[in-house]
Parts: C-alpha cells; structure tokens; sequence
C-alpha cells in the first residue's frame, strides 16, 4: 500500500468546525434541556478529535440533530478525518454504505453517549488530503454514490450563506432539517461559522411542541422544503406570533409561485424576509438566492448565483435554439470534487471543474434565473434526490419487475403482476427505499410493462398512468380518513389531517389510539400531531411481546375503576376524581393549546366543554324522572355555586361541575389576545402562574366565603393547572419543578387521609416523568374501553349501583362499569346523528304548518 497523503495543517483547512472557542461563552446549540455555550462545544469537540486521533480515517456517522453528533462531526471535520455522514433513521442505508465503503470508524447512536467503534487504527483506503465529506445524493437510498467534498467547499459554501443570509451572531436557527441532508447541514455550517446559535431540535414543525422551544430559544430563523410550508399552512403559521423571527428560507424543490407570494407577503407584514434558494448537493447546498425584495414580483425565480459563483447556459438538445433556455452550468469554489462509487474513488482529486445541473433555464432581462425543466430523469420530490432507476433496482431484487417514472410531486410505479405482491405492499417498499410519504408514491399494477416499439422503457407512459392528485390517496390514507371521519364526525377530513387539527380531544383520543393501534401497529408518540399521510410510514411494527400504553390513558382508568370501587364500596383507593382533574390539564395543554390561531383554539375548548356538559346534563334529566338524587341545580351545573355546603347526593356531579367551570374560565382567559400571546411565547411560564394563583384559594389566602370544599372548583383549580404545566415541561428541571410542587402541595389537601394524598402525588408524578407504561394488547383494549367511558361511568354509577348493591357488591361494580360503557357508546353513536334528527324534525314541523 502506498503512503497516506498528508493534509496540511488541519486547523487552517476548515475554520468554521476549528474556531468555535473564539466564540466564547454565547450559546452554540439550545436544546429542550438547556443551552450549550461555544467554549463547552470546543472543549467537546477537542476531547473527542484526541479520541480520533491523528492518523486520518473514514468515520461513518449517522446524522440527527443533536448535540452528540454534531460534536462528532465537528470533531471529525477539525482533525482531518473524512465523514461519511448517513441518514439516522434508516437502518437499511446505514447497513448499505458500511457493506460499500468499509470504514475505518463507525459512530453507533446512543441514548447518552454516542458509541465510537473504532474498526481500525489506520485506515484501510488511501485518502486525498482534500476531502472533508461525503453525502449520498439520493436521499435515504443508501445508493453508493457519493458526492465528494472538500474543506474548501463546506468553508466557501459556509461562507456565502452568511453573506447573502446576513447572518448575525444574535441568530438562531432551528434544524428544521435532517443533519444529513445538505441543506439542513448548511443551515448548521452557515450559523457556526458565525457564532450564532443553532435551536436543535429533530420535532416537525407540526409539533407544538417544537413551537414552544422556538419561542423560548428567541429563534430567529426557519428553514424549510416545499412540504415544510405544507406543514406550516397546517398549524397556522400565518398567524404565529414569533416576535424575533428574522428571515425563512426554502430550498429542495420548487415552490409554487403563489405560495412564494403569499409568504413574501406575510413576511413583510411581519418583518421577516422570505429567501428561496436553489441549490444541489454537488454544489455543498447552495447556487442561487432569490433576493427578498425580489420574491413578491418574480415568485418562479431561483434568483442571482451566489456571492463567488456563476452560472451560464449551454445548449440542450432537448430545447431549440435561439430562445434563451439551454442546461444550468455552475462554477464556484463550493462546486463537489466529483462522485465516489466505491472506497477506491476516496484517493481522487477533483474530477469535476463545472456542475451541469442538468435543469433547463432561461435568464431574465433584471438578471434573474428561471428553471424551465430538467434534462435528467432523476426526481426532486419534497426535497429528496430520488433516482428512479435505483427504486427500479430495488424492486428488481424483491423480484418485483418496475418502471419508474414521475415529477417533482411525486413518483409513477407501473409494476409488473406478481403474486403476494399488490400496490400497498410495493407502495411500502418503495417509499422504505426513497424515505418518501406514502401519498408521494403512486402505484399501479400492470400485465405488461409499457414498451416502446424498439422494446425500450415508454416512460412517458407510465407517466400516463398517474392518477390524478385530487384521488391519489393511498389505500391506508383512504381507510384513516374514513376513521377519522367517523369517529370525529368530520366531513373534510384529508391526508394532510390530524387528529389534534381535527378537533379531537382527550375524550376521542383513547377510541381513535386503539383503533389505529389495531390497523398500524405501534404508535409513534406524536401521533395525535401527524398528518394521516405520514401516519402508516412512522408507526412501527407491534411488538412479538408487550405493548406500551400511554400513561395519562392508563390513570383515567385507573382512576375511574378507584372511584367506583370507593363509591360501592368493596375497597378503599380514594382521590381518583382529583387525580382526574390533573390529567384534565395535562390533556388540555395537549389537545387544545394547539398552534391553531386563538379563535380556533377557543371553539376546540367550547366544543370540548359541550362534549363534557351535555351528555351530564342528559343523564341528570333522566335521573331526576327515576329517582330524587338530584334537583334543578344539578341540571343546570350550578349545585356546588348555589349549595356550597351541601353534602347530600346533590353533590355527586361536583367533578363535572368543577371541570366545566374550570375550562370556561380558561376558554374566556385564552380569548383575550394578550393572554393567547403570553401562553405561545410562555407555555410553561402560563400553567406556572396559574398554579400560584390557584394554590391563592387551595391554601384558604384568598377566596370567597363557604368556599373551601375539596370540591369546589376555586379550591380544586390549581391541580388541573399543575395537570397543565405538566404538559408543558419538556426539561429536567421543569418536570422537577412540578414534581416538587405537587409532592409540597397535596399534602393536608385531604385532611386524616394520607394514603389518599399518597394516591395523589404518585398518579402525578408517574404522569409527570413516564409517557407510557408496559402493557399487553388485551390489557391495552380494556384500559381504552374504561379511559374513554371514564365520564360516562362516572356519571351513571351513582344511580346503578345502589340497584345492585343489595345483592352483591362486585355485581353492582360490574354493572356500573358496563353500563357507563354502553351509555358512552350510545352517546358517540347518537351525537353525529343529531343534525340529521333535527334535520327531520323541522321538516316534519314545517309540513305539519302547511297542513
């Protein structure tokens, strides 16, 4: 073997990853845990380029937005070693690109300290001194085609982001982005470089969650592709206040011109500026910007190339001559040094001066570059590089024969009949492949594969046989719909729908988690916040073993089981009405305190508050016909404001009462806009506070005469706002927080019943610090069946059991549970109908006045 090369000295080759400490004590990196400062990212990235060592190897490292893999990468870039940076969530191209290139090093994730598996001492491959950096160009194929690229190239193209960005060491970005995708590495490159600081987080932009840290992090920036805006449209981004927002910028792929419009529009009336970006992987990220004040009048512009790079147009075969259009040709110092196909390509130079981007454009008389077409068939499709004849090999190895074809919204399979195989299991294979959405796949089996005359591919065939966008939903997005539809008696209901956007609440939660557990398999977490169209690509496999289920679902049964139990009474577990109260909050904040404009968010919270009130208020009617339980007062909801003191069966709907009256004070608090912008700029700040207000009248400080019952909704308020704050920690010291809190103030709330209080805190503190708990399938379906009729038992089991009592306790706890289930099954079966009811009623009356 000969000689490695030698680089020259390292600390001068890529000064955005070598000179982070001259950035002192500002925050590099703000995660939910807290923020990490520039001189603790130098001290990280230090320690572990000594733990690489000198001699320069290939380190494998699959990408994430977190802080251990960018100290890696950074560390890895300071010290020589080229990176071979891999998509983190896709097993299959991980294990694709270690068989292909063999490297010397290879980063396992980890849930704390990454694991550096260091394969060799000396790397097996002769390496140039230039390169710094190698991405796949396909997306998350694991293609072994690599774009090679140099320090100079990830420093230049660094460099000119800041500049036309005007990037500022005031900023900060969120990684909106995959780590391993260019642009979303760029965002991070362009932003260190300049001392600015990085939100880094991996949640979508579909996330409240993600919103929450961006107003706390004071983030100034957003980077998105076309189905980012998607998403954005979704949660109301319009209407967002994000009062230190600088600049959004949009690249991998083409945004529709009115929609380029629109956000220029919205960015100037709220002082932000719209970049859209051109750009490719073989040039580092970036070619051309859109200037800002240029998008409202030439919205389908890529704009001017980049400071330090050109453009210029050569003929294409596939234009005519003499009208302005011919190939993209792009020169920069951030231009690749060419492809690797293999670990020997890993010792070339540069091979490539130029980059034919392989796009048709023309140039404008002010200057400006318009993309007209592309030359090659590979497809840019929300932001993925998808070469379709790597999807056709892929299926080729499954035995599947493919043709594939398409555009950049999505790709047309014509596969060949093969038996066991229909559209919905190639559909999953391919977008498994190419990491695209299933609705981005379009699938149709054929007898014959389209062929030309000379027995070539007819491409534009299988582009024929596209179905139309309007009804290109998939078979799994068609049947969720329908579920949707069904269980939230919703009529526009898409694939681009969530279940939070569609209004459900915690009441509609726990149906709709089983039903789609039993047709997806394990759920991810966020589900309730994904598009259906994303749902069947992120839930995973239900476990051979054990199941999880969701722990505030869990304690609704829990609690609802201890209530009736206690009621009866064949045991004593008392306090599962107010630990109730803390999973009404924590609910809440989870399902209405969307990032929904506040008039939204303000009918979701009317509507959920029907949902609670009327089916109380129709079983108190019943009851007052079959028994003298209840009054006039306890139809109205107003027993507990107007007989504080009575301790009688009056007093049986008191949770009901306390719960109503708590989220209209809330839904009339979260109305006034003041009060709508401090909770999206302080959404544990809020909870906080009102935790301190209600704990005013749980201590008797303040509070209104003869109101001092464990019922009363004055008294009972500060455990569904410490339910909410819950909700919102997201940090160790924030759980700890509430954690504290609950643990100070539970205590003496239920005067000689300590194990009440007991059962209290522990219900809050396993909300607080565990989302799910170990379960099974059957144990998930009978935990689902109680949680969702939790309200329905509850209000029935006051009128049943006594019926049963005489003869046997445990008959009478039964009974109670099942006919709560089946009053709740009649209630979700009669609310979607009554529309319709009324529908017939007035027509009946108005045929009864003409007659």
């Amino acid at each position: 073997m000969k000689p490695l090369p030698s680089p020259p000295a390292r600390g001068s080759r890529l000064p955005l990853a070598h000179g982070l400490a001259q950035h002192g004590d500002r925050a590099a990196f703000v995660t939910a845990d807290g923020e990490l400062s520039y001189r603790e990212l130098a001290r990280r990235v230090d320690e572990t380029a000594r733990r690489l060592g000198p001699e320069r190897r290939v380190v494998l490292l699959p990408g994430s937005n977190t802080v251990e893999a960018l100290v890696i990468h950074l560390a890895a870039l300071s010290s020589g070693h080229p990176v071979l940076l891999v998509p983190g969530d896709h097993s299959e191209a991980v294990a694709s690109l270690i068989d292909a290139y063999d490297p010397d090093v290879v980063v396992h994730p980890a849930s704390g300290d990454w694991r550096i598996e260091e394969r060799r001492a000396v790397s097996a491959h002769a390496l140039h001194p230039d390169l710094a950096l190698l991405l796949s160009t396909s997306g998350s194929t694991g293609s072994p085609k690599l774009v090679r690229l140099s320090y100079e190239n990830l420093q230049a193209n660094a460099e000119s982001i800041a500049a036309y960005l005007g990037i500022r060491d005031t900023d900060r970005a969120a990684t909106t982005l995959p780590m391993h995708y260019c642009y979303g590495l760029s965002v991070i490159h362009s932003h260190l470089l300049r001392g600015a600081g990085l939100v880094l987080t991996g949640l979508s932009v579909a996330d409240a969650c993600f919103w929450d840290l961006f107003r706390a992090a004071r983030g100034t920036a957003l980077a998105g592709v076309p189905y980012t805006f998607d998403l954005l449209d979704r949660v109301g981004f319009a209407d967002m206040d994000l009062p230190h927002l600088r600049y959004v910028t949009q690249a991998g792929g083409r945004l529709a011109p009115e929609r380029v419009r629109r956000y220029a529009g919205l960015g100037l009336r709220h002082g932000w500026d719209l970049f859209v970006m051109y750009g490719q992987t073989e040039a580092t990220a970036r070619m051309a910007y859109l200037p800002p004040e240029r998008a409202a009048t030439h919205p389908g512009a890529i704009g001017v190339p980049v400071p330090g790079g050109s453009f210029r147009l050569e003929p294409a075969d596939e234009v005519a001559e003499g009208d302005g259009v011919g190939e993209l040709v792009y020169s920069g110092p951030n231009v690749m040094l060419g492809y690797a196909h293999s670990p020997e390509d890993l010792a070339l130079g540069r091979t490539v001066d130029v980059l034919r981007t392989g796009d048709l454009a023309r140039r404008t008389e002010d200057g400006l570059y318009e993309i007209v077409g592309r030359r090659s068939r590979f497809l840019k499709i929300l932001g993925l590089r998808v070469d379709p004849q790597q999807v056709e090999r892929a299926l080729e190895r499954q035995g599947v024969r493919a043709l594939c074809a398409g555009d950049d919204e999505r790709i047309v399979v014509a596969a060949a009949r093969r038996p066991g195989w229909d559209t919905r299991r190639i559909r999953r294979r391919v977008t498994d492949e190419c990491g695209l959405p299933p609705r981005a796949v379009d699938v149709h089996v054929v007898d014959e594969l389209p062929r030309l005359p000379n027995g070539k591919p007819d491409y534009p065939a299988v582009r024929a046989l596209a179905t139309p966008m309007a009804t290109a939903a998939t078979d799994t997005g068609d049947d969720l719909c329908a579920l949707y539809a069904r269980i939230l008696d919703r009529t526009d209901v898409t694939p681009d729908s969530t279940f939070v956007d569609l209004g459900g609440d915690s009441l509609t939660y726990v149906e709709m988690s089983l039903h789609l557990e039993q047709r997806l398999g394990q759920l991810p977490p966020s589900w309730h916040t994904t598009p259906l169209r994303e749902l069947e690509q992120r839930a995973e496999p239900s476990p051979a073993r054990g199941r999880r289920v969701e722990t505030s679902v869990a304690l609704r049964a829990i609690a609802i089981l201890c209530v009736v139990g206690s009621h009866i009474p064949i045991f004593e577990i008392r306090g599962g009405a107010h630990l109730l109260l803390a999973v009404a909050g924590f609910n809440f904040a989870r399902f209405l305190l969307t990032s929904a404009e506040r008039r939204a968010r303000v009918r979701r919270t009317a509507r959920s508050i029907a949902r609670i009130a009327l089916p109380c208020m129709a079983w108190t009617a019943f009851a007052l016909l079959v028994s003298d339980d209840y009054d006039l007062t306890n139809l109205l909801l107003v027993h507990n404001l107007v007989a504080p003191q009575d301790m009688g069966p009056g007093i049986h709907l008191w949770f009901v009462e306390a719960l109503v009256y708590i989220l209209l004070t809330v839904l009339l608090l979260l109305a006034v806009p003041a009060v709508d912008r401090f909770e999206r700029r302080f959404p544990y700040g809020l909870p906080l506070a009102l935790v301190t207000l209600g704990l005013l009248t749980r201590y008797e400080l303040i509070g209104l005469p003869d109101r001092t019952q464990i019922t009363d909704a004055i008294t009972v308020f500060w455990l569904f706002a410490l339910g909410w704050a819950a909700a919102r920690s997201h940090t160790v010291p924030q759980r700890l927080l509430v954690t504290l809190t609950a643990l100070a103030t539970v205590p003496g709330f239920f005067p000689g019943e300590p194990r009440r209080e007991l059962f209290v805190m522990a219900g809050f503190v396993i909300l607080v610090w565990f989302p799910t708990l170990p379960s099974t399938p059957r144990v998930n379906r009978v935990v689902a069946l109680l949680a969702g009729s939790s309200l329905a038992i509850y209000l029935t089991h006051w009128q049943i059991y006594p019926v049963f009592d005489g003869l046997s306790k445990h008959l009478a706890f039964v009974v109670s549970l099942a006919f709560g289930i089946g009053y709740h099954s009649a209630v979700s079966w009669l609310t979607p109908r009554v529309p319709e009811f009324r529908g017939v009623f007035a027509a009946r009356v108005r045929r009864f006045s003409v007659l």
